[in-house]
Order: C-alpha cells, then structure tokens, then sequence
C-alpha cells in the first residue's frame, strides 16, 4: 500500500486549495518570508543527500548528460506551455463570476514569466525532487514511507503559501505528482533486483543536487532550469553502474 505516496498527494492538494481559498488573507509578510524558508530546506535536504554521494566522476557525468538532453528536447518548456495551457480552464472552475474580466487578463508578460519560473520550481520540488523520487522507490521496496511523509509536512505548507500567490493551479500538481511517485512505487519491484546501494547513493546524491538548485530558484536567488536537470535522474543509476564495472 503506498501510504506515503497517498499522503504526499492529498498534502499538496489540500494546502493548495487552502492556500488559494484564503488568498490575500495571508499576510504579505508571510508570504514574502516563507517561500525563502521553503528554499532553504530544500537545499537543507539537497545537501543532506548529496553527502551520500559514492561516485561523484558518475554522478556529474549523469548531471551534466542529462542536464544536456533537457535543453535540447526544451523540457523545462514543455512543462511551462502545458501548465500555461492548464492554468486558464482550472481558473475559470474556481474564479468567481463577479470577477472583472478586464482584471483577470490585464497581466503582464513580466508577471506570467514571474509565474512559470516559481511554478515550474515547485513542480520539481513536489513531483521530481531526490526526496520524492527517492523515496517513492525506497517505500516500493522496503515498505518505509517516513521520507515521504517528512516531504508531506513541507509540501502542505510550501503548496498553502504559493497557492495563495499563484492560485489553485497549484493544488492540482498532486495529479502529474502521484502519477510519478506511483509509477516509481510499483516499478520498484522491478528496479530492486538490478541495482546496488552504490547505485542508490549516487541517485540519491544527484536528486540533492538538483534540491539544491532548486532551493535557490525557489529563494530567487538564482533561476536554475531544474527541469532541464530531470533526465540527470534517469541517466545516475546506469552511469554510476557502468563507471563501476568499466572505470572504477
């Protein structure tokens, strides 16, 4: 039963839709503040993983590859023109019909990019962060879903408080997220006889990194494509195989 891949879902669902029913009655302030403590933890957890690291060579390797793949397919854009595309008709569901039509599309170009750069940043964050992946793999086949329900806690107020700036749109990553985490739980099974805990490591360690970026894009401190990174993850576990049977 994934139990925490459940509950990591209906967290970010839930703190969504509160998040974007109380709206402006969250304090700017807190607004403002919490988003940089979310980007600290984020990269708090990046870190934290990225010591179990085993082979770096590998894991850069991967990082840099996969890294690659992601800017020639455009994958961070991809994610971008398909929540735009989603953002409208989940809007129009829950927007009031006393709201001024003029108010709602007089938003500028700077303001939609505002929009895709903390959006995708959180997409990464609940559905292909090191913690979720890893541990949607980790309860697969151990059963252990303690690191997901760690990342509910953050993911319930990380979705309330951007929710309340970006709108419900952002409740509904539970859908794309539960889909990734499932998928990773069931193929567990599968994955758990090909692979060594050095393979799991540097997974482990490449998801921090990519934590770790995403921490600072979520702080504004720097607009990493962490999206662009994602097939880092897929390429970490053959590289850090083949660098052990070949190179190592």
């Amino acid at each position: 039963m994934p139990i925490g891949v459940i509950v990591n879902a209906c967290t970010v669902l839930f703190g969504g839709i509160i998040g974007a029913i109380l709206g402006d009655k969250i304090p700017v302030r807190l607004r403002r503040a919490l988003p940089l403590t979310f980007g600290v933890a984020s990269m708090g957890m990046g870190v934290n993983y990225i010591v179990k690291v085993h082979t770096l060579p590998a894991v850069i390797l991967a990082l840099i590859l996969g890294s690659a793949i992601g800017e020639l397919i455009k994958l961070e854009e991809i994610i971008g023109t398909w929540a735009k595309k989603a953002k409208e008709p989940i809007e129009k569901l829950f927007t009031s019909d006393k709201t001024d039509v003029y108010e709602e599309v007089a938003v500028t170009l700077e303001s939609q990019d505002a929009f895709m750069e903390k959006f995708v940043g959180i997409l990464i964050l609940f559905c292909a962060s090191g913690t979720g992946i890893f541990g949607a793999l980790n309860e697969g086949m151990t059963g252990d879903h303690s690191i997901l329900i760690t990342k509910s806690i953050l993911d319930l107020f990380t979705a309330g408080i951007f929710a309340a700036s970006l709108g419900i749109l952002v409740g509904f990553i539970c859908i794309p997220q539960i889909i990734i985490l499932l998928t990773l739980f069931f193929g567990a099974t599968f994955i758990l006889p090909m692979i060594t805990p050095n393979m799991i490591s540097d997974f482990t360690a490449c998801g921090g990194i990519i934590m770790l970026a995403t921490g600072f894009r979520i702080s504004e401190i720097k607009n990493f494509p962490v999206a662009n990174m994602i097939p880092a993850l897929i390429l970490a576990m053959p590289i850090s195989h083949l660098w052990a049977v070949f190179i190592h």
